[in-house]
């Protein structure tokens, strides 16, 4: 296949994917700015007329909903903290020190990827209990922790090989200490990798239902709140259609404001 003909099939494939991607969200935007009474007309035009705030309110002001989103942003932040927090020096090992079965390590750490956690519900729900941390924003975070640390240790590794260690050792022989060089030279560099682990632990814990679900009665997190009241209460399908739109605008936002440390780890600069 020539050139012109490879491009315009890779310029085919990225229309194709991105509408896979960006159709639905924009059927759920539409519909969260679409009136009741439109809603629920048939036939249903696809883009509103007018467009009407209406939907977007009665979810916003359902009740517990804020409370829910405020939850959500906690746990978020805490389970980014965490993630990076024990993440990163784990990275830095794997990339830095030699030792016995440290390809195993590795690879265990993504094995652990491939048990479901709908096995670990009730023993879970059980220790939780125990520990006082049922119900609790903190054991939601710590479960979210969990998930997403196989996730940033791989990410960080891989940065942490692609920052030179001749950089660190030039530091120390300047008089830091390794935890300094660490500190001032190797983290500076990888702050655009720290940032992409960042933004896959937000979104996984955004989007994360099954712990919250289990683990939770009244401090739910808004996609626990959402399922919740999908499943068992039958909600409406203007509560439905708003609170999808709703749940994807915090994530949008966040890889919106950083996608520039994204795309660096990914050798693409933005101007």
């Amino acid at each position: 296949m020539t050139t012109p003909g490879r491009k315009a099939l890779l310029t085919v494939l990225v229309v194709l994917i991105s509408a896979w991607v960006l159709f639905p969200i924009i059927l759920i935007a539409l519909a969260s700015f679409t009136t009741r009474t439109q809603l629920y007309a048939w036939p249903r035009s696809l883009v509103p007329s007018p467009f009407s705030a209406e939907t977007m309110r009665f979810f916003v002001q359902a009740q517990d909903v804020l409370q829910s989103l405020l939850n959500s942003l906690l746990v978020a932040a805490m389970t980014i903290v965490l993630a990076v927090l024990i993440g990163a020096p784990a990275g830095y090992a794997l990339s830095r020190f030699r030792f016995g079965g440290k390809e195993v390590f590795r690879l265990g750490i993504l094995g652990t990827k491939m048990f479901p956690a709908t096995i670990l519900a009730v023993p879970l729900a059980v220790s939780f209990i125990n520990w006082n941390l049922y119900d609790t924003l903190l054991g939601v975070a710590l479960v979210h922790t969990t998930l997403a640390l196989p996730f940033a240790v791989v990410i960080t590794t891989s940065v942490f090989v692609g920052v030179p260690f001749e950089l660190e050792e030039a530091a120390m022989t300047l008089g830091c200490s390794r935890a300094q060089a660490f500190r001032k030279v190797a983290m500076p560099i990888a702050l655009p990798g720290l940032a992409a682990a960042a933004i896959f632990t937000f979104v996984l814990s955004w989007n994360e239902v099954f712990a919250a679900t289990i683990l939770t009665l009244r401090n739910r997190t808004l996609p626990a709140l959402v399922m919740n009241a999908v499943g068992l209460a039958g909600a409406p399908i203007d509560y439905r259609f708003a609170g999808g739109f709703f749940m994807i605008i915090p994530a949008l936002i966040i890889i919106f404001v950083i996608r520039r440390y994204l795309l660096t780890l990914w050798g693409v600069t933005v101007r």
